[in-house]
C-alpha cells in the first residue's frame, strides 16, 4: 500500500518562493490570500473554478429523512449546503497518465 502525503500551505510556499524567487514570508502570504479569496468566494455562494484543474462546487441538500445503523430508527436530516471538487479533464488526464 502507499503512503498517503499531504500537500500543506508551507509546502506550497515553498515551492513559489523557490519558482518565482519570493521571499518565503512573500510566498506564503500569497497562499494565505488565494485561499481567503477562495474561502471568500465559496462563503457567499459562488463556485470557484481553476481552469486546467477543477471547479468547487457548491450544492444545497434538501431535507431528507435517514436512519440510524445501529439502531434503525428513522430521523430527518435537516437541510444543508455542501462543497464538492469536480476534477477537470486536463487534471484526471494528468493524473491518470501517472
Amino acid at each position: 500500500m502507499q503512503s498517503v502525503d499531504t500537500l500543506t500551505r508551507a509546502e506550497l510556499a515553498d515551492s513559489i518562493h523557490r519558482q518565482l524567487g519570493l521571499s518565503r514570508a512573500e510566498s506564503l502570504t500569497m497562499v494565505e490570500s488565494i485561499l481567503q479569496h477562495m474561502v471568500g468566494a465559496l462563503s457567499s455562494g459562488e463556485n470557484v473554478k481553476i481552469s486546467g484543474f477543477g471547479t468547487f462546487l457548491l450544492r444545497d441538500k434538501g431535507e431528507r429523512m435517514g436512519r440510524n445503523p445501529k439502531t434503525g430508527v428513522e430521523v430527518p436530516i435537516t437541510p444543508r449546503r455542501v462543497l464538492t471538487f469536480r476534477a477537470s479533464q486536463m487534471l484526471k488526464d494528468r493524473i491518470s497518465s501517472v
